[in-house]
C-alpha cells in the first residue's frame, strides 16, 4: 500500500499532497479537481483519499485498495 494522498486548502487553491511530503505535488484552483486528481493517485497507489474542509478537519475519506477493516467479517 502505498502513501495516503490528502487535499488540504491553501490560500491559493487545494494542495494534493502525499503523506509525509514537504511540497504539495499540484496546487488545483478548487477542491472538486484537487480531489480528481488525489482520487487517481490513490486508485495508483492502492492507498487512502483523506479530503480536508476549509477548516482543516477531515471531510471525507476514502480507501481504493486493501482495506483491512473492510475485510473483518
Amino acid at each position: 500500500m502505498g502513501k495516503n494522498v490528502h487535499i488540504t486548502p491553501r490560500p491559493n487553491g487545494w494542495a494534493v499532497k502525499s503523506a509525509g511530503a514537504e511540497r504539495a505535488a499540484v496546487i488545483a484552483p478548487t477542491q472538486t479537481a484537487a480531489a480528481a486528481i488525489g482520487r487517481q493517485m490513490a486508485i495508483n497507489r492502492e492507498s487512502e483519499l483523506f479530503i480536508h474542509g476549509r477548516n482543516g478537519q477531515i471531510r471525507e475519506r476514502n480507501t481504493y485498495g486493501y482495506d483491512p477493516e473492510f475485510s473483518k467479517g
